[in-house]
């Protein structure tokens, strides 16, 4: 099977409460696509597919506010240095936040694609978001100004800032590393072997960024390679380093999270949760404990220097909404989409509308899902014909606007197998 996939992806998650979180939390009804934790460890915000993102207190365990703003899905937070908080989205845009407020104190506009990153500068001052228009943006948080950043010729997937605020990394689908001096210049560019969807920055100021090819790879603070380490054999689709910076957590589109040493850079061990992707992650404030953010839409835990799961939260296996077709090859090509579309109306709304029904449907006319304006205007109508053509040439070619994320099944015989399987499944 060909598969190209353009991913974009968000990083960073819970922190350890006084006492260990020993249960899921669960809320959202999609995939979990990003946490961020605050500085003493008492909260979290989450974003999600499902278009909302929700205040946790970590002591209780337990949803605080759920906040709901965006169009689309929320792609990124982050928790600010003075309490707030910061969301983004598929609408290309960025909420900022009061606790206990229903509404955002300010909205930031200017990106013209989905924004998939955020980053707080170490002072607190600043905002950095990476989107899929092609630009970084850096926004004073107190609304005076911004910047945008030029220069990456495809998706920027993730930014960071060097822990000395005086630079700031950002990666994209272009296999493209800049770091950008944030005291005026150009940048270093680096240009690697794969396309490029996380990037993480230790607290020596070591870079570590996750390819398309399964790869982690380190560069100095200046850009220059010292090393990398195999992760997986799919896109490595997040990343975490621990607080004192030992161990970086990278996970895979296929559902595993390989623990690494970074010193060494040797896997030490590889963690498997419920089979489906893990979209975000983090290690708390102990070093030792990583939580996952899950396409079930929920949030596990984790030892991450022995393996093991905590608390009851990974003792059962996840249904496999695949498992009725089991040994069918159209079920198997589909399974890259489960994570964005349900085959049937019963199911909880995940990123993308549910499927049931597809053929004989206009494109952009389901009742109560939000779709991308340029498709509203479209002339197709779902049938085994259109769908194969959709994967054969890419959702970018074939219906460009979408937010789809960009991939293609170079075989006409999976292509075959795919739009059979629909047609059974899908049918009402």
């Amino acid at each position: 099977m060909n598969w190209t996939v353009s991913l974009f992806i968000v990083v960073a998650l819970l922190a350890l409460s006084p006492r260990q979180v020993q249960a899921q939390l669960t809320g959202h009804g999609g995939p979990v696509r990003a946490i961020a934790v605050s500085s003493d460890g008492q909260s979290a915000l989450s974003g999600s597919f499902d278009t909302a993102a929700i205040r946790w207190s970590l002591r209780t365990e337990s949803a605080e506010q759920v906040l709901r703003f965006h169009s689309d899905a929320v792609n990124a937070v982050a928790l600010l240095k003075d309490g707030r908080m910061a969301t983004a989205g598929a609408d290309a845009r960025i909420a900022i936040w009061t606790a206990g407020r229903q509404q955002p104190d300010q909205i930031f506009e200017g990106h013209r694609a989905p924004i998939v990153s955020l980053a707080v500068s170490p002072d607190g001052a600043k905002l950095a978001s990476a989107s899929w228009d092609h630009t970084v943006r850096l926004w004073s948080l107190d609304g005076s100004a911004q910047q945008v950043l030029e220069g990456h010729s495809q998706n920027v997937n993730g930014v960071a800032f060097a822990p000395d605020g005086r630079s700031l990394v950002s990666v994209g689908y272009d296999l493209a590393l800049r770091i950008w001096p944030l005291t005026g210049g150009p940048p270093d560019v680096v240009t690697l072997p794969s396309p490029l969807n996380a990037v993480a920055i230790a607290p020596d100021g070591e870079i570590a960024t996750g390819g398309a090819d399964g790869r982690l790879r380190f560069l100095t603070k200046e850009g220059r390679e010292i090393g990398e380490a195999q992760a997986g054999s799919t896109p490595i689709v997040a990343l975490a380093i621990s607080p004192d910076g030992t161990l970086i957590a990278a996970a895979e589109i296929g559902g595993a999270v390989a623990v690494i040493d970074r010193k060494t850079r040797r896997v030490e061990r590889t963690l498997l949760g419920p089979g489906s992707p893990v979209w975000s992650l983090a290690f708390l404030l102990d070093n030792a404990s990583l939580l996952t953010g899950c396409a079930d839409g929920r949030i596990r835990h984790w030892n991450a220097r022995t393996g093991n799961p905590i608390g009851s939260s990974l003792q059962g296996t996840a249904h496999d909404p695949l498992a009725a077709y089991a040994g069918d090859h159209g079920a198997e090509v589909f399974r890259a989409c489960v994570a964005c579309h349900t085959l049937s109306e019963k199911e909880a709304q995940r990123a993308g509308p549910t499927l049931a029904g597809l053929y004989g449907r206009r494109i952009a006319s389901l009742p109560g899902y939000r779709f991308s304006e340029a498709l509203k205007h479209m002339n197709i109508i779902w049938t085994p014909e259109t769908v194969s053509r959709l994967f054969e040439i890419g959702p970018s070619a074939y219906t460009p606007g979408t937010k789809m994320p960009e991939q293609r099944i170079g075989s006409a015989e999976d292509r075959k197998a795919l739009t059979d399987f629909l047609g059974r499944a899908t049918a009402k």
